[in-house]
């Protein structure tokens, strides 16, 4: 169902949007077979396309327990690789699953909000948490386009930039996370700016 959804998506936002264009995939941190890619969050569209500009390899992502409540949205979202986060108030497993799919050689999307935003650093701090115990570096990756249906059909033009990983071997679990968070949010501006130019 994935793959199948990935490839439908990318015919979608080719035909009716203004395609995906991206930048520095060479990034990806293909020495590990399991890592966390920490990307901005403005819309669902970044979602689908970060999934397709990290194609052959399956995204596997955290996504907010409300969207689990039925069981066709269960269904749906566990097909393409979601998997259930309380937000409000994470448990044990928030950290748990996706340990057990880097383990397994899966990449895990964590999708903070914004660039600039001071929100969701608990989601930051739980990519921290989430690839030094598993022992994986983070990727950032920055997306830019539209924001809305409106938006992709006036085929505004989709971005995603991948930033170089950040191997966590020299940070201490507990008393470095401040400085990898502030890492990961320099990064997205860093990759913003090359959205831009």
């Amino acid at each position: 169902m994935y793959r199948f959804g990935r490839s439908l998506m990318k015919i979608i936002l080719v035909v009716f949007g203004g395609g995906i264009r991206t930048i520095n995939r060479n990034h990806l941190a293909k020495k590990h077979n399991g890592y966390v890619v920490v990307c901005t969050h403005k819309t669902w569209i970044d979602v689908v396309a970060l999934g397709i500009a990290m194609k052959p390899t399956p995204l596997y992502y955290m996504a907010k327990k409300e969207l689990f409540k039925s069981k066709f949205t269960n269904w749906l979202f566990t097909s393409l690789h979601a998997f259930p986060v309380d937000r409000e108030n994470p448990g044990p497993s928030t950290l748990k699953i996706p340990q057990k799919l880097i383990k397994k050689g899966k990449v895990v999307g964590i999708f903070p909000s914004g660039t600039r935003s001071v929100e969701n650093t608990g989601l930051k701090r739980g990519a921290f948490v989430i690839a030094k115990r598993a022992g994986v570096p983070i990727v950032p990756a920055v997306y830019n386009g539209p924001t809305s249906l409106k938006g992709l059909f006036k085929r505004e033009k989709i971005t995603v930039v991948f930033g170089e990983p950040i191997n966590l071997e020299d940070y201490q679990a507990k008393e470095d996370a401040q400085v990898v968070l502030q890492h990961i949010q320099d990064t997205f501006l860093q990759l913003e700016k090359i959205v831009e130019r």
